[in-house]
């Protein structure tokens, strides 16, 4: 299995056994073949019946999507962000409303800007306490200054900054309060999910209780990230590559 893909279902929650069962490609090279077969056999399987699961189990709630109506105006972009990369990918999304202000200068309503944030990236969602208790630079390997962990969510201020400061701005919650669309990847919280029931020792529905209490207001969760792209661009929306 392609490393693009082992990290794709580890994002979707696929167990551990199923990558103890997939062979590495040095270990294709020397084990015998019968056994690598049914041991990605049968990893596989388990990746199946995840997927199949997903399709039994129907969310709690609709999924909301009346975000779409808020989809208007003449100048309307979405912002792919699929890595953390320092936050770049968020930060875009208001650099562009600015410039298109500063240049265009669009009447009230004339601009929509979508920001999706999905797969590796899903962590940049939670707030500063989720960031600081389960050690997110460090248990997810997102790396920051002098490629140490980073500490805190680059979207958001850090504890002891003040609001009015320079970067306050381009901030996840700033853009969400002056009306910035945030999506989310369902499949990629999942890990998010994981790995508090891991750490907490708790039940999968005590940690998605924990899990939503710590998500950035505002951010509407959507079945995938795939599907906040489409919509989006079904609206209207000009696709952003923004990492």
């Amino acid at each position: 299995m392609t490393s693009p893909r082992r990290t794709f279902l580890k994002h979707a929650g696929i167990g551990a056994a199923a990558f103890a069962a997939l062979p590495s490609s040095s270990r294709a090279l020397s084990a015998d073949p019968l056994t690598l077969q049914e041991e990605s056999t049968a990893a596989m399987q388990e990746a199946e019946a995840y997927f199949a699961s997903l399709e039994e189990q129907p969310p709690a709630e609709p999924w909301d999507t009346s975000w779409t109506k808020r989809v208007v105006g003449t100048h309307k972009a979405m912002f792919d962000v699929p890595e953390v990369e320092g936050g770049a990918g968020v930060m875009r999304s208001a650099i562009w409303q600015r410039q298109y202000n500063d240049v265009l200068k669009p009447q009230a309503g004339e601009m929509t800007s979508v920001v999706v944030i999905r797969h590796s990236a899903i962590p940049l969602a939670m707030n500063q306490e989720f960031w600081t208790t389960y050690e997110v630079g460090k248990e997810f390997k997102i790396k920051g200054e002098k490629d140490k962990p980073m500490k805190f969510n680059p979207v958001l201020l850090q504890p002891g900054a003040e609001a009015g400061s320079g970067m306050s701005a381009y901030m996840l919650d700033s853009q969400i309060a002056k009306g910035t669309i945030v999506l989310g990847c369902n499949l990629a919280y999942r890990s998010i999910i994981s790995h508090i029931q891991q750490k907490d020792k708790s039940t999968p529905a005590e940690a998605k209780k924990k899990a939503d209490s710590m998500l950035v207001p505002g951010v509407i969760m959507q079945p995938s990230g795939i599907f906040a792209n489409v919509m989006a661009q079904q609206a209207g929306c000009v696709f952003v590559q923004a990492v």
